[in-house]
């Protein structure tokens, strides 16, 4: 194995293992949780289900919409292309499907990363206001932590381009389906995202669960973070991945 490959394996696997751990992270701060993952957590809090495989159901929705929307894409490129163009567009299609459908495992890998950390990390809103991780301070404190990790680590697995994470890939798949910018499409998600994880707490639980400062400040810093990584150490990592060139 290439020492290239060798570094590039290792700054993906850390990447989701940071990714995960500011996910869960934030969501023990009590303060809210990133919108990506808002409704699979409503839903295991309202129904007090394991929150690393409702993710990993989520997830699943997500590869199988993405799957859809690929397919959907092709036959409109088969419309308006030669013979011999859609039958590469055939193949292309089948690899895309390949990648999207390796998303699931990576998927399970990840949601119990998830469960390993929620078991790990205590909820900071139920500890003595006393002490510094149950105080407003320290639970902001780690929030501010939450959201730098969260975007490090998808910075980082993002970075490495081998399969992407089916939150990631969701937003990239309808973003080539409608033809807008990626941004533009991860905004648009983000708020139906938080716009079905509030209904859900409002009809089943009689309130807002999931949703709060926390949630904004992932909005807002994630992404933040992300440029600010890859403004001082993208250039780094790609060179020892040997993807300067890509």
């Amino acid at each position: 194995m290439k020492k290239s490959n060798l570094f590039r394996g290792i700054f993906y696997a850390a990447g989701l293992f940071i990714l995960a751990l500011g996910i869960t992270l934030n969501t023990k701060t009590g303060l809210g949780v990133s919108p990506i993952i808002s409704v699979s957590y409503s839903i295991s809090a309202i129904w007090n289900l394991n929150f690393g495989n409702m993710t990993l159901v989520l997830y699943g929705i997500f590869v199988a919409a993405e799957m859809l929307l690929h397919t959907i894409r092709n036959k409109r490129s088969m419309k308006r292309e030669s013979t011999i163009l859609v039958h590469a567009n055939k193949v292309d299609l089948k690899l895309v499907l390949l990648m999207d459908l390796l998303q699931f495992p990576l998927s399970l890998v990840f949601t119990r990363f998830l469960n390993v950390f929620s078991a790990w990390i205590p909820d900071l809103s139920s500890l003595s206001p006393d002490s510094f991780a149950g105080s407003s301070l320290g639970r902001f404190t780690f929030l501010a932590i939450a959201v730098v990790l969260t975007g490090i680590g998808a910075a980082m697995s993002l970075n490495m381009r081998v399969i992407p994470n089916p939150g990631d890939g969701i937003v990239q798949a309808i973003a080539d389906c409608v033809g807008k910018e990626t941004g533009l499409v991860k905004n648009c998600f983000d708020i139906l995202n938080i716009s079905v994880t509030a209904m859900t707490g409002m009809i089943f639980a009689g309130k807002i669960v999931g949703i709060g400062i926390g949630t904004v400040a992932a909005v807002i810093g994630v992404g933040r973070t992300i440029s600010i990584f890859n403004h001082f150490v993208r250039e780094k990592m790609d060179t020892l991945a040997g993807m300067q060139a890509r």
